[in-house]
């Protein structure tokens, strides 16, 4: 793997980390802190100890991340075996711009499966302890994961470019969207509007609270991007819809 090709995948992943996670935090933790802090799910807020913890965590995980594009995506002898096409219009426009809800539906089905094999017994402390330990989690937990739960974090990516035609610009795209996400549903905040969880979309939709009750209480609510496999599959928390409700319902102190 050349040096130069590691690092500019590290970068990429790097900056994106630290400026959305970054711009997230300074907002709801920092500037408007005092402020908001009536809306937060959970109304404490985590210690420094915590912030550095899921910082530290995190760049171990962007540093395994950078590893596996930089292995397959410049290297001649695997790469002629993926999907990667080079126009963008290389498989039709229509094909280009449908490939993201697609990415996303598949992401977050092998999210959803692989989230529930992390918390098996067998599983669970290995692997995904380490991220379980953000019980109130900020915007730097995104990505605090154990080492090999970043590397089934990362096995979408290797899905992804040896089963579907990818360009590298769904490839920025998508994981920058992911990323973002990401960073909402361990804000410690809700962004969506009251009363979002019961309407028809809404409901199908996972949201900052739902992924919330998840590191509260460890079990139930699974999914990442949707509440489709959470519905289909009865995992979903029977107080997510009571504690939206809740939070959204909060008024400022006079």
């Amino acid at each position: 793997m050349n040096v130069s090709n590691y690092l500019f995948f590290l970068l990429q992943i790097l900056s994106r980390y630290i400026f959305i996670g970054g711009i997230f935090f300074i907002l709801f933790y920092v500037i408007f802190k005092s402020k908001w802090a009536y809306k937060k799910i959970q109304k404490v807020f985590p210690s420094a100890k915590e912030y550095r913890r899921e910082i530290l965590t995190s760049l171990i995980s962007v540093s395994l991340f950078a590893c596996i594009p930089a292995f397959i995506l410049k290297n001649p002898d695997v790469r002629p075996y993926t999907k990667i096409y080079a126009e963008l219009d290389g498989q039709g426009w229509l094909y280009f711009f449908l490939a993201f809800p697609i990415m996303a539906f598949l992401h977050d089905t092998y999210f959803y499966w692989m989230h529930r094999l992390l918390h098996t017994k067998l599983l669970y402390k290995p692997l995904h302890l380490t991220h379980h330990l953000s019980t109130n989690p900020s915007p730097w937990a995104a990505y605090s994961f154990s080492i090999g739960e970043a590397i089934v974090e990362v096995g979408i990516f290797v899905i992804f470019i040896f089963t579907l035609p990818m360009h590298k610009v769904h490839l920025f795209f998508f994981f920058l969207f992911s990323f973002v996400y990401n960073a909402y549903g361990h804000l410690g905040y809700e962004l969506y509007p009251k009363g979002f969880s019961k309407t028809k979309i809404g409901r199908w939709i996972n949201t900052s609270v739902n992924h919330n009750l998840h590191h509260k209480y460890v079990k139930g609510n699974y999914s990442l991007y949707f509440l489709f496999w959470d519905r289909w599959m009865n995992t979903i928390r029977e107080d997510y819809d009571e504690n939206f409700d809740e939070v959204k319902s909060r008024q400022a102190n006079p």
